[in-house]
């Protein structure tokens, strides 16, 4: 459970971190990001988890998402992990698409070669990370929320609903909701998974919903000038789902948003808030 400091810095009323460890989920060195307001000594605060979209690290939403601010009024340590495991030894998409592979992790455990060996990220951060955090950070894990962008609202979105009981606050930036049914999900699962559509399952936000998991509440925000929502996130099967399994659910579409972190960065106060009240 040892732990590297790879930088600090002063922000907003508290210290933006990044750190390094490695990782015995993925086989790798894992790198991640975590903001903490300051607090009286001995406080505990709750936690927002932040997973990111393809081809990100850490540093997208560290360096574009503007969530210190608001993290520091509300008194929230967010965490932001990396998107897949890295390394000389990591295997690549064999032709270099930005859509499979590092960048790319999807929050699954791989089952197929030579995939299988590294990219564990679903263990990475429903378990493993969740351990480190707790024994490095003032965290009350009690309180903890949980949001996403794309590929990574994927992930927000179905660690939630496999772990209801863990996550008091879920929402997601413009989320992959149905992987079944796009062509960045259906490369990856197959890619990370087989072609077998019923491993598949415990990966589909509208495939869990469908099949009885709940959330308390929840909150996505997806931009209506995306150039991916026709095609890749299809927002409208989610808020589909969510009707028909009497979910609650503010599914909004924002006019004249994209999908970039100048969509993100605009609402991210208002997630943040939004965390904090049911943290």
């Amino acid at each position: 459970m040892s732990l590297d400091t790879v930088s600090t810095n002063r922000s907003h009323g508290g210290t933006q971190g990044v750190y390094r460890h490695a990782s015995s989920a993925t086989g790798t060195e894992m790198t991640f990001a975590v903001f903490v307001p300051d607090h009286a000594p001995g406080a505990k605060l709750p936690v927002l988890w932040y997973l990111s979209g393809l081809t990100c690290t850490h540093a997208n939403v560290m360096e574009k998402g503007e969530y210190r601010s608001a993290c520091a009024e509300h008194g929230i340590i967010l965490i932001a992990p990396d998107t897949s495991p890295r390394g000389e030894t990591v295997p690549d998409d064999a032709e270099g698409a930005w859509d499979f592979g590092l960048g790319a992790g999807f929050y699954v455990d791989a089952t197929e070669a030579p995939f299988s060996t590294h990219y564990r990220m679903r263990s990475y951060i429903e378990l493993e990370l969740p351990a480190l955090i707790a024994a490095h950070f003032p965290v009350d894990m009690a309180r903890q929320g949980i949001t996403g962008h794309s590929m990574g609202g994927h992930g927000a979105l179905t660690i939630a609903l496999r772990n209801p009981e863990r996550f008091r606050s879920v929402s997601a930036f413009a989320p992959i909701v149905s992987p079944f049914n796009c062509p960045w999900g259906e490369k990856a699962l197959t890619g990370y998974l087989g072609a077998d559509r019923t491993a598949w399952a415990s990966y589909d936000a509208c495939a869990l919903i469908a099949n009885g998991a709940r959330l308390p509440d929840l909150l996505v925000d997806q931009g209506e000038a995306d150039s991916f929502l026709e095609a890749q996130l299809k927002t409208h099967l989610l808020r589909d789902a969510c009707t028909v399994a009497n979910q609650p659910a503010t599914i909004r579409l924002q006019p004249g948003y994209d999908h970039s972190y100048y969509f993100i960065s605009t609402f991210m106060a208002e997630h943040v808030r939004w965390h904090a009240e049911r943290l």
